[in-house]
């Protein structure tokens, strides 16, 4: 064998030691370093990486891993190595240490090696083990932490996106995504990965930890990778798997909270109001409607959310909980959003459907109690008082006319009310109870109103309290007969051919007392008389004669039973 070959056997097997300090039958081991947690030790047929340094006894050096800048890799046991060398590495565990003292007969014996080993030289070596591994070794993988829910794992051809310390077996640090600040994010079993990888990654749940540790057959092999992975070296990841997606994914939705009576569900083209909290898969928040204390309100089916939503809004119910699952693909795909939705994040939606409404929609009305002796019932110019609940369709009570000392009134048909309530109103009979659901559009509309948010549908519980029949527009006082044949004569109460407004009033209240006629209701008698008089008293002189005393129908061409 020729020196140089000699040198890089030693370089492989590492040395140690001139001088010999008396007969030695075998290897004496010091095992002055033994980690805690020794997972696996050196056994014949293993493939090992190693540190050393070789000394005499002198401790001059003769050899070093060290200063080649490289580890030793070689299989213990099977002779390739010096007798000493093989049996010191037996049973060593990765980061232990040890201390070997090698006699000449278990070294290189009594011709050493030339011009760098004299005969008969006891070695002496200084060992740290890096790296242990077999050929039949298989993927080992320790599950650190798994989430109690995981509807789906890592299969085959799906996307995922994980964070990851790479690490070398004793511990060495090569690699990690944490430093670059963003998730590793690839296709898993397409070859974008090493094997090992490809393998550790498939039955992760989203949100699962994972320790896998990886032969050099399943990594980086024979070559390494560059300047931080060694020849021959096995990988430990440890690994959090943020989200996955499949490329065919479609939505995928969890029912949270399903309201027992779901009278319609929404499709597309209503209108929507609902809070959400939206996370990643990690469950890291990225944005929420509560946070700003107000619904997010859309349409649905339109394209004016991301695809996703769109689909997971449909048949929704009014105070439906929902979880919406959404792949990249339906939603801010590989570019992600601002700096809160990373490229290819899975996003998921907490649902919460306030209420929803179709632009078409009219006024719902419930009937709950209806008196069986109703012969008249409520119309557009009647004087009403009512009792009412107001309330969103999720429950939040918004007025009611019960923190009043007075029912609420009105006239019907006159804009007092909102459009959707005054439809409620009508064709009511005395002591009647509706639920009646107003749409925006019969409400307060986007806008809103002081209390009442945009877009929101309401919910009215109504009693009909009081009922007078109403006159027509236009209209203070009308007869339910035929007035007097001489109406100005019947009116001028002392025959003096004038009328002053205290004959009138006495007149108009003997007429509506004896139920020949009514007053605008809602409004105060004596107004409305006065404003009546003054209506007649044409040259306004404070008195009404004959010739300025006329009936609307001979004004306007009105329908008969009309006002004065």
């Amino acid at each position: 064998m020729s020196l140089l070959c000699l040198v890089w056997t030693l370089s492989l097997l590492g040395v140690r030691g001139l001088g010999d300090p008396g007969p030695l039958e075998d290897v004496v081991i010091d095992r002055y370093y033994i980690p805690k947690v020794c997972l696996r030790e050196v056994q014949m047929g293993d493939f090992v990486r190693y540190h050393y340094n070789g000394t005499f006894q002198d401790g001059s050096k003769f050899d070093s891993s060290y200063d080649r800048g490289a580890t030793v890799a070689g299989v213990a046991g099977v002779g390739r190595l010096i007798t000493g060398m093989d049996r010191g590495l037996q049973g060593m565990c990765v980061n232990e240490r040890r201390h070997l003292i090698v006699p000449p007969h278990l070294g290189y014996g009594s011709i050493g090696v030339a011009g760098l080993i004299p005969p008969d030289t006891t070695l002496y070596f200084d060992v740290i083990m890096l790296d242990i591994w077999n050929k039949d070794d298989k993927l080992q993988i320790t599950t650190v932490y798994k989430p109690e829910l995981c509807n789906r794992t890592v299969e085959n051809s799906d996307f995922v996106r994980y964070h990851y310390n790479g690490t070398l077996l004793d511990g060495t640090p090569f690699d990690s995504s944490y430093g670059k600040d963003s998730t590793y994010d690839t296709y898993v079993g397409s070859g974008w990965l090493i094997k090992g990888m490809d393998q550790g990654l498939l039955g992760m749940c989203a949100g699962e930890k994972r320790r896998i540790v990886i032969p050099p057959f399943l990594a980086y092999g024979e070559k390494g990778y560059g300047t931080v992975i060694p020849p021959q070296a096995s990988l430990v990841f440890d690994v959090f798997l943020v989200d996955l997606h499949n490329p065919k994914d479609g939505i995928f939705l969890e029912h949270l909270e399903v309201p027992e009576s779901c009278k319609r569900k929404a499709v597309t083209g209503d209108f929507v109001r609902y809070h959400y909290n939206g996370t990643l898969m990690d469950g890291t928040l990225f944005d929420s409607s509560y946070s700003r204390n107000h619904t997010y309100n859309t349409y649905i089916g339109k394209g004016y959310v991301i695809p996703g939503m769109d689909q997971g809004l449909q048949g929704v119910c009014i105070g439906e909980k929902r979880r919406i699952i959404i792949p990249p693909h339906l939603a801010y795909g590989e570019t992600g959003a601002g700096d809160k939705i990373p490229g290819s994040a899975v996003l998921i939606f907490d649902v919460h459907v306030i209420d929803f409404h179709n632009p078409v929609d009219s006024v719902a009305i419930e009937t709950v109690y209806r008196p069986t002796d109703c012969n008249v019932t409520s119309q557009n110019r009647d004087f009403v008082r009512y009792h009412y609940n107001c309330s969103l369709l999720d429950g939040t009570r918004l007025f009611s006319s019960h923190d009043y000392k007075h029912p609420q009134e009105t006239t019907l048909g006159t804009n007092k009310i909102i459009e959707g309530l005054n439809n409620g109103l009508l064709d009511m009979c005395l002591g009647e109870k509706r639920i009646v659901i107003v749409p925006p559009h019969m409400g307060h509309g986007e806008s809103g109103a002081r209390g009442v948010p945009g877009s929101a549908v309401l919910r009215f519980e109504i009693e009909l309290l009081h009922l007078e029949g109403g006159v027509p527009e236009g209209y203070l006082f009308i007869w339910h007969g035929e007035p007097p044949a001489n109406l100005f004569e019947a009116m001028d109460l002392n025959k003096d051919g004038e009328v002053p407004p205290e004959e009138f009033s006495t007149f108009i209240q003997s007429q509506r007392a004896e139920g020949k006629g009514r007053l605008m209701p809602g409004s105060e008698p004596e107004k409305v008389i006065t404003d009546m008089f003054e209506n007649q008293d044409r040259n306004k002189d404070g008195k009404i004669t004959a010739d300025e005393l006329k009936l609307k129908s001979d004004e306007d061409d009105a329908p008969a039973h009309e006002e004065l």
